[in-house]
């Protein structure tokens, strides 16, 4: 059965492209400013829109990078999605947002990804939210991003003294839920996502480690002392080894929802493990950072 006919925001984005491939060039309609619409622009989402019965609204950010602020990308951007879905007679919105979204938290991303869903609570439309963990596959930032330090540095530094737990999500299973949801399942709800499996990104690291053949050291460091590297590679790096709101992610840990949300159907419950197996399949190519992902490159 060929899957109704959706319109992806971050259709170019890691999750985005990935759920473009699973329905199929006849079901799906690839959005991004790459292809020349921008969630900023009510009238082309609308004409993007036309003939669509759901859109999949995957479009975020995790920085501020000039006029892409958390309010014009999450709050104007799901603003103008939901008045073009309404114009064009789509019946569903699916939001992919994260996990610990909550209002009064003190954290700009956390604050916006929640008031963006709050819209589409109140959209009168059909909707699916999924707050979503860490996700990690092929062209990730998790994966990626820790195969390229261990490669770097053989030292790792931790978020905090204490650490918190994480549990990832592999892309096949977020896939396997957005498909279903395009599908029609999970309506009108909002549905936590995490891993099968519960860990410290310490762990996680050596895991990764070990996969590529290098050896590291895991150091404990303060939470401020992240926030300021991450602040540094935000000036620095064109995707940067660590942004503030990710610091805050790991800092608090990304295991539980908050507030409290339904967990997914048992049968849709992601299942696969963080095995050597996993990230071999997610690795990016080999090799460290270099001048290559600095912005003064570009």
């Amino acid at each position: 059965m060929t899957p109704p006919r959706t319109a992806i925001t971050g259709g170019t984005g890691f999750v985005g492209r990935h759920l473009a491939a699973r329905l199929g060039p006849e079901a799906s309609v690839v959005i991004s400013r790459r292809t020349g619409v921008d969630t900023g622009d009510v009238e082309a989402l609308t004409r993007a829109f036309e003939g669509c019965e759901v859109v999949a609204h995957c479009a975020g950010i995790n920085r501020e990078i000039g006029d892409q602020t958390y309010e014009r990308v999450h709050l104007d951007g799901t603003r103008n999605v939901i008045e073009a879905a309404k114009r064009a007679g789509v019946r569903k919105i699916i939001m992919l947002s994260f996990l610990r979204a909550r209002p009064d938290c003190g954290s700009a991303y956390h604050e916006s990804k929640w008031a963006a869903e709050e819209m589409i609570r109140a959209s009168g439309l059909d909707y699916t939210i999924l707050k979503a963990g860490m996700i990690y596959g092929r062209g990730d930032h998790l994966v990626d991003h820790l195969s390229h330090t261990v490669q770097t540095v053989p030292v790792f530094a931790t978020v905090g003294f204490r650490e918190k737990p994480i549990r990832p999500i592999p892309i096949d299973d977020l896939t396997d839920i957005l498909e279903a949801a395009v599908e029609g399942r999970m309506p009108r709800e909002t549905v936590a996502v995490v891993g099968a499996e519960q860990l410290m990104l310490s762990k996680a690291v050596r895991r990764v480690a070990s996969v590529v053949g290098r050896r590291v050291v895991v150091v404990p460091w303060p939470v401020w002392a992240q926030y300021a590297l991450a602040q540094v590679t935000e000036w620095t790096m064109t995707v940067p080894l660590i942004a503030k709101a990710q610091v805050r992610m790991l800092a608090e840990g990304v295991s539980e929802a908050a507030p409290p949300a339904s967990t997914v159907p048992d049968d849709l419950r992601p299942r696969r493990m963080f095995t050597a197996e996993q990230i071999r399949a997610s690795l990016p190519e080999p090799g460290g950072f270099g001048w290559r992902d600095l912005r003064i490159s570009r």
